[in-house]
């Protein structure tokens, strides 16, 4: 099983063809810069070459969060963080993750994955002891917030 943290934000994904093209998403809809989701599709769309270069080509859904948005975190900016966490640090043809591509952006620290708590056997003491430390320790994605939202458990047999 693969456990992360679950973000308190909206939905979100960006969709890049091979040459670039792009459009963003809500959990339900295309948007819009002029029929916006929380500023995500503006976001996208001016920053469009640098998540082209970190993201590459393909859809790319995670939980667009922080200011404004949900709990909020504590905030002063968004964020957007990648639920495929396996696929955010695994090097591609070039050696590089998309991780390595966005520390060498301008856009570090604005898009990431999701924290990545555990990857091993299903085993639900393992579950409650995550949930322990999440209440204890606070969200991993934004350190001494203290009230996270919870977590997400991906079953790799499924």
């Amino acid at each position: 099983m693969v456990v992360t943290e679950k973000l308190d934000g909206t939905n979100a994904g960006i969709h890049f063809s091979e040459d670039g093209q792009v459009a963003a998403q809500s959990r339900k809809r295309l948007i819009t810069p002029e029929s916006d989701n929380y500023g995500f599709a503006g976001w996208v769309h001016s920053n469009r070459e640098e998540l082209f270069y970190i993201l590459g080509s393909g859809l790319h859904f995670g939980e667009w969060w922080g200011q404004g948005i949900q709990r909020r975190y504590g905030l002063d900016e968004k964020k957007f963080s990648l639920f495929n966490t396996e696929r955010w640090w695994e090097p591609d043809d070039s050696d590089l993750s998309m991780n390595d591509r966005a520390e060498q952006s301008s856009l570090v620290g604005q898009v990431d994955a999701v924290p990545l708590l555990y990857v091993g056997t299903f085993d639900e003491a393992q579950i409650k002891l995550i949930l322990q430390e999440l209440k204890k320790e606070g969200s991993y994605a934004a350190p001494g917030f203290m009230n996270p939202e919870g977590i997400c458990i991906y079953h790799t047999q499924s």
